[in-house]
């Protein structure tokens, strides 16, 4: 953290694209390496009984995740472990690759500690993916692979491009993520509705019997949000993820009005789209909870309010690379101070529903 801590100012004066393509060439040439990375996973990996849980059959060895946009080309999942994440997500991956959109597409915004990227689904496409999967599966942590559409498939012919996602990574990840609330897909967010988040759990899963989840926008109206986390999970996702990036420019006051915002000011928005979700889905599927994590106190909180698992991106950005090891350490303390004995009896402790419950009980 003290060396991050010091080339931190020389980081933030380089384009954020390149700082990232920089990290993942690092990564992918230092992972031979065991006198790079065995330090690094002994100093950043924390996993002991009060975190681990198994959650549609899969082992999470820590709950907290790698967001999708970090891994979109499946390069660095060795490197996971080294930074301390429990499990991943790659991509977004879509049929065909594609360049995505026009530089420059990503910016900080340093005194909000949050990020903005106009990406597009930059990614290498599913045939190249899938091959890299193909060395490294089964790995040792949870991989969910993020599918998107392609930007020239019309709308009308989307759900095609989603099954044949799943029909080729189906034996080389664990679980699927649908993406259709990415901001940065002209006419994506359209497919946020009923007939077509219907047609396509009954597509999908007539495919695949592993975990297929669907990741929400957070600029829906929240009766939307409630009646599709309600929709979904009645034809058959098995998770919610919330939230994807947002287009409210106020949050930091941007001249660009192009892409999705993340990091800290996406934290209350976020926050509240996840107790929005719960109140309708809890303990009907697992939740996962992302969008301006970037501490254990913060991490504790999402999970009271009913996430499993929780994802974090920008605040490593921010924070630096111990941050998920502090996460995790931190999480440990949290429930240990509460009295809880595992982290499945703090999961949705502050949902009103469960603390009546739990009130009734005790009388």
């Amino acid at each position: 953290m003290d060396i991050f801590k010091a080339i931190k100012p020389l980081i933030y004066k380089t384009d954020p694209e390149f700082a990232h393509n920089a990290v993942e060439t690092i990564f992918k040439t230092a992972r031979r390496c065991p006198l790079f990375f065995n330090p690094l996973i002994k100093k950043n990996f924390v996993t002991n009984d009060l975190i681990k849980q198994n959650i549609w059959g899969l082992e999470f060895k820590n709950p907290v995740g790698v967001a999708a946009g970090f891994d979109k080309n499946a390069t660095m999942i060795y490197a996971w472990a080294a930074l301390g994440f429990g499990w991943g997500e790659i991509g977004a991956v879509t049929p065909k690759p594609q360049s995505g959109n026009e530089k420059p597409r990503s910016w900080r915004h340093v005194e909000y500690e949050a990020l903005q990227n106009a990406f597009g689904f930059n990614n290498d496409g599913v045939e190249t993916i899938k091959k890299r999967l193909s060395k490294v599966y089964p790995f040792i942590l949870p991989i969910a692979a993020n599918i998107g559409k392609n930007k020239t498939t019309p709308e009308e012919r989307a759900i095609e491009d989603y099954k044949i996602l799943v029909n080729e990574l189906k034996k080389s990840v664990d679980m699927f993520v649908v993406n259709i609330s990415s901001p940065n897909t002209p006419g994506l967010r359209n497919l946020l509705n009923e007939e077509f988040i219907i047609t396509l759990f009954n597509e999908l899963k007539k495919l695949t019997k592993k975990p297929v989840l669907i990741k929400f926008s957070p600029d829906m109206e929240n009766e939307t949000i409630a009646k599709l986390a309600n929709l979904s999970v009645l034809h058959g996702a098995d998770g919610i993820i919330v939230t994807n990036t947002t287009i409210n420019y106020d949050l930091i006051n941007t001249p660009i009005k192009r892409g999705g915002i993340s990091g800290k000011p996406l934290a209350k928005r976020s926050y509240e789209v996840l107790k929005i979700v719960a109140n309708e889905v809890f303990e009907k599927v697992p939740i996962v909870s992302v969008g301006g994590i970037d501490s254990a106190k913060e991490a504790y909180k999402r999970i009271k309010a009913g996430a499993s698992l929780i994802q974090v991106y920008s605040g490593i950005i921010y924070k630096g690379p111990g941050l998920i090891g502090e996460i995790n350490r931190g999480l440990t303390e949290f429930l240990k101070k509460d009295g809880f004995n595992h982290i499945s009896e703090a999961i949705g402790a502050d949902i009103p529903k469960k603390l009546e419950l739990k009130e009734n009980n005790a009388s």
